[in-house]
This record gives C-alpha cells, sequence and structure tokens, in this order.
C-alpha cells in the first residue's frame, strides 16, 4: 500500500498550497502597499531612536521655537519687547527722580554752608570754601555713580536670576539661554547688560543699534547683538 510522498512542510499536514497571493499558515503577512509594517516608521513622522527637533529650531518660521525645558515657546515681539522696555525706562526714571530731588538737596545744604565760611578776610575762608565746593563735587560724583549701580544692578541682576525685569514681566516676556533654557545665569546677564552700554558712549548711537539689531536678525529668531554674544533669545511666557 502507498501513501504517497513526505510532506516537504511539517507546518501544513494536510500537504496542501496556500491560496496564490495570500499568506499561508506560518507565513508573515506583508504589510499592503504604500502602508508601513511592524517596526517600519510611518512617512514624514521619526521612527523609534529618531532623535526629536534639534534645540532652538524655528517651526516653519511661525514665530515658535523648540527650547529645551521650556519646550514649544514663542519668540517675542519687537512690539512687546519695547514696551517692556518703555516700562523699564518708567521705573528707573522714578527712582532716577528721587535720587536727583535728594542729592540737589544736599548739594544746596552744602552751598548754604559756604555762606557761613564769613568774610574773604577772614583767616580760613578759603579753606572754608574749597571744602564746601570738595563736599558739593564728591556729592554729584557720587549720584552718578549711584545712578550707574541702580541701572547695573536692575537690568543685570535681574536678567540674570529671574530671566525677566519688572517690564518685560509685566508684559509675560522672559530672557532664557537658548541651549539650555535656563535663566542667563551672572555672566550671561553680564554680557547682554554690557554691550548697549559700551554702545551708549558713542553719543548712544550704539546702544541704539544694539536695540534695533533684532531687525537685522535673518534667522528668524529676533536675536539682537547682545543675545548672540550671551547665548540668549527672549521669547514669551
Amino acid at each position: 500500500m502507498s501513501f504517497g510522498a513526505p510532506n516537504p512542510d511539517p507546518n501544513n499536514p494536510y500537504g496542501q498550497q496556500p491560496p496564490q497571493g495570500q499568506p499561508g499558515y506560518g507565513y508573515p503577512q506583508q504589510p499592503p502597499q504604500g502602508q508601513p509594517g511592524y517596526g517600519y516608521p510611518q512617512q514624514g513622522q521619526p521612527g523609534y531612536g529618531y532623535p526629536p527637533q534639534a534645540p532652538g529650531t524655528l517651526q516653519a518660521n511661525n514665530g515658535y521655537i523648540n527650547v529645551p525645558v521650556l519646550g514649544t515657546v514663542q519668540v517675542a515681539s519687537m512690539g512687546r519687547r519695547f514696551g517692556a522696555r518703555l516700562l523699564d525706562g518708567l521705573i528707573i526714571g522714578v527712582l532716577y527722580g528721587i535720587l536727583t530731588a535728594v542729592g540737589v538737596a544736599g548739594a544746596l545744604g552744602l552751598a548754604e554752608s559756604a555762606d557761613d565760611c564769613g568774610s574773604a578776610l577772614d583767616p580760613g575762608y578759603q579753606s572754608c570754601i574749597n571744602e564746601a565746593s570738595s563736599n558739593i563735587i564728591v556729592t554729584m560724583l557720587g549720584m552718578v555713580a549711584l545712578f550707574g549701580l541702580i541701572t547695573l544692578l536692575y537690568e543685570w541682576l535681574m536678567i540674570a536670576l529671574a530671566g525677566a525685569t519688572l517690564g518685560k514681566m509685566a508684559l509675560g516676556l522672559k530672557v532664557v539661554k537658548e541651549n539650555t533654557g535656563q535663566n542667563p545665569g551672572l555672566g550671561g546677564g553680564f554680557i547682554r547688560w554690557i554691550i548697549p552700554i559700551v554702545g551708549a558712549f558713542l553719543c548712544y548711537i550704539g546702544a541704539l543699534l544694539v536695540y534695533l539689531s533684532p531687525f537685522f536678525d535673518n534667522s528668524g529668531k529676533l536675536q539682537g547683538w547682545h543675545d548672540r554674544a550671551a547665548g540668549t533669545i527672549v521669547v514669551k511666557k
């Protein structure tokens, strides 16, 4: 008695061939044409092991940027930045006004004390006048130094440690490191502060150019020269 030829496929006990174009038992099914199979990334989407969008990359030039820690945030517009600068100027101006009033009152008091020096014929008159004049000069120079110190502490330390001045806080803006998303820190904040100050020595034209330099940025990030030097970017919170 003949039982036929041995079956070459142990997974197919009946020895039947699978229909043409269809997977048989034990045969993996092929993915449909144009559709990804298991483990295949879809068209235009990153698959397993593909890195996310690089930090500091603008998204299709729509004003949004990918910043580490913060995620996708909007680049601050020049209008908001200008408004924040005006508010900061008003705050600093009020402080300057108060300090100026105090300094002028002190200088007037010193000037009146010169009247107590007596007559020019009196002994010690000239030394009394010289002392009063020196005190007035020292007072005025001290006021100028105090103005500079206030500007330094306000702009530098607030940007370095908080990422925003009072004006920027009021308009929802923040200065962050482009590569980390963190506050600029003392070094970055100082660099960002000192560049406009150096430009201000050229009849303030240099400082004005620094503040207008974001308009010249072709990257779409609106980074000024001081931002590029410090590695920072101004974003909307």
